[in-house]
């Protein structure tokens, strides 16, 4: 199978208001440049998840595809290298997002996180708390599957039954908050959706992929003490927006169980599947289709590797890769180089 690179046409279409020719772009499996992010509580370990080079100090987040004003993915090779997703989604909104394009102006923010030390205990925002949404940010539910973890690692996710808004601000007073949340020691494919609500935390080596609503609206609760090695300082808690945004009703929040769609030829089984966004882990060593008829897909590439094959093109997809499949690019196939482990990627229809 000959590869080609990534390349842009011109397709000539007939502007029916005008009865004349216009071109528009072909567009292709677009891969994105990663932005990483200084954490105090991150590690070196995404260095061998990408193959962009960390910068220097403790790096915990890898923000692989975001359309956000501040943090902006870029197209990382082929003729629209440099455009950002937000600058395609609005040329393009029907080739980008297909069907969806009128219902959806954003794609969710995906991320590697590397949390060597423990995140803070922190919560997103509801639907209910728009008192406390900035302008142009939304409620926060997110999703994480585990790919590496040690025997220190651990997830706090909600909180243990019975738990109420004074235990937390006695908990908070007299440094006993750990005791009040739900927790487990996770392991490599343990998938945990995180309702906006939800109190929760991560860390001890741990190494996750996450999706979340496009949002970056967090509150801190409590911090186990760490001092910010960049300011010497504490980081600023909020703790009573916080409280105002937990949800006491839930409880503790375990691991999803994956549902199993098909077993050969290639492995593929749902973690996710809520209002915000679809998520499917797809296992093997023949060759398989992704993507879909008239409908975007992300796919990250979390072991293995191979190429996608697209009309007369092919496209090399590695260990810690992001490619965006546009709607019109529909279904590929994926040619596996031995064993290949992904995460694809949808938006609820």
């Amino acid at each position: 199978m000959q590869t080609e690179m990534a390349r842009t046409e011109d397709l000539s279409v007939i502007d029916a208001s005008k009865n004349t020719p216009r071109t528009e772009p072909l567009l292709y499996p677009l891969r994105f440049e990663p932005i990483y992010q200084y954490r105090p509580w991150g590690g070196r370990r995404l260095a061998d998840l990408l193959t962009e080079p960390l910068p220097s100090g403790p790096i915990g987040e890898a923000w692989l595809l975001s359309d956000r004003d501040d943090h902006a993915s870029q197209v990382a090779e082929g003729p629209l290298k440099g455009q950002t997703i937000g600058q395609l989604l609005k040329q393009f909104p029907e080739q980008m997002l297909g069907k969806l394009a009128h219902r959806f102006q954003r794609f969710p923010l995906l991320k590697f996180l590397d949390a060597q030390e423990m995140l803070s205990v922190q919560v997103h925002p509801t639907k209910a708390n728009t008192n406390l949404l900035p302008a142009g940010e939304t409620a926060k539910s997110e999703a994480w599957v585990v790919l590496e973890a040690g025997a220190q690692s651990r997830i706090y996710a909600g909180l243990k039954a019975g738990t109420t808004a004074a235990d937390v601000r006695r908990a908070l007073a007299n440094g006993t908050v750990a005791e009040l949340l739900a927790g487990f020691t996770p392991k490599p494919g343990d998938g945990v959706f995180i309702q906006a609500g939800t109190v929760h935390s991560l860390g001890g080596d741990v190494v996750v992929f996450e999706i979340q609503q496009n949002s970056d609206v967090t509150f801190r609760l409590y911090d186990w003490g760490h001092v910010d090695a960049k300011t010497g300082e504490l980081r600023e808690l909020q703790v009573d927006q916080a409280m105002d945004c937990i949800d006491f009703a839930e409880g503790p929040v375990g691991r999803v169980a994956p549902v199993l769609e098909s077993a050969t030829p290639v492995k593929r089984e749902q973690l996710f599947d809520c209002e915000y966004f679809r998520l499917w882990r797809v296992a093997g060593v023949s060759p398989f289709s992704v993507g879909a008829t008239a409908l975007p897909r992300v796919l990250v590439c979390i072991e293995g590797g191979g190429e996608i094959e697209q009309g007369y093109a092919t496209y090399a997809v590695g260990k810690g890769d992001v490619l965006f499949l546009p709607a019109v690019v529909g279904l590929c196939t994926l040619w596996p180089r031995g064993a290949v482990n992904l995460l694809e990627i949808a938006l609820p229809e």
